[in-house]
This record gives C-alpha cells, structure tokens and sequence, in this order.
C-alpha cells in the first residue's frame, strides 16, 4: 500500500533530504489531536492548532502582516473529519471549516521532525504583531 521508504527534500528548514519510513498507524485520537506512528517506531502526536496554522493548502485564511504569513485565534479549532487521499495522506476538516488542506504522509514526518521549531516560531511570529493564539471574542 504505502512505500517501505520515500527519500523527501525538507520543505520546512532547509534542502537535506531526508528518509521516510512506511506509515503504520494514523488516528484522530481527540477532536484535539492525531497520532501519526511509522514503521521504525516513530511517533508523532499533534495538535489540531498546530496542524491548522501548518495547514500545507494555498488559502487556510492567512493573513499577511508585515510581510509575514500569520494564522491567529487558531488554539481552539478541532478535527470534524479526516479524509484519506490516494494512498499518499489525508485532507483535514476543521471546525473552523477549512478542508483545502491535503497532508502527505510525508508531510506529517517533516511537521514532526521539527514540532517543537515551528511551534516556537509560530508563538514569536504572533508576539511580532500583536496577535494571539486565542480566538477572538464572539460579536453579541
């Protein structure tokens, strides 16, 4: 079904490439998060937010401030549904209503490889323009 291994150029940080080992597990644990696991044993968990504001679609509602692309109010979103692709990821569907994006197996290996990275950069691109994490209040 899936390839034993698939050799990837690093999309995120930089060109080195880098081996994928064969997707073995994929699970919506929670509306919150998903566990990815690969055939060497590697686990990954991930957020809905931090797969949201990592979204790999074109569109996701980004905003573009001072140069920067910046998804905010995101720390609440969940997964409604998640849709297999071929043979080769998934495409999310988010209570926010996004559902352009399609994840690569691939892709899941890359976001979890660098987690901790894209998270921190995330937060300080937030903090850079007075954005939050939160949602905004609700209009009464």
């Amino acid at each position: 079904m899936f390839a034993a291994t698939r050799l990837i150029g690093r999309r995120i940080h930089g060109t080195s490439d880098v081996t994928v080992p064969k997707l073995s597990g994929f699970s919506i644990v929670s509306p919150k998060h998903v566990a990815v696991e690969y055939a060497d044993g590697t686990k990954f968990k991930f957020s809905s937010e931090f797969l949201r504001v990592n979204s790999p679609a074109a569109d996701g509602k980004v905003r573009s401030v001072g140069g920067d692309k910046v998804i905010s109010g995101r720390r609440f979103v969940g997964i409604m549904s998640a849709e297999p692709v071929g043979n080769y990821g998934v495409r999310l569907v988010f209570d926010d209503l996004h559902r352009t994006g399609i994840y690569p197996w691939d892709y899941f290996y890359e976001l979890g490889s660098n987690k901790f990275g894209l998270m921190r950069n995330y937060i300080k691109t937030l903090q850079k323009h007075h954005l939050s994490r939160e949602p905004p209040p609700r209009r009464k």
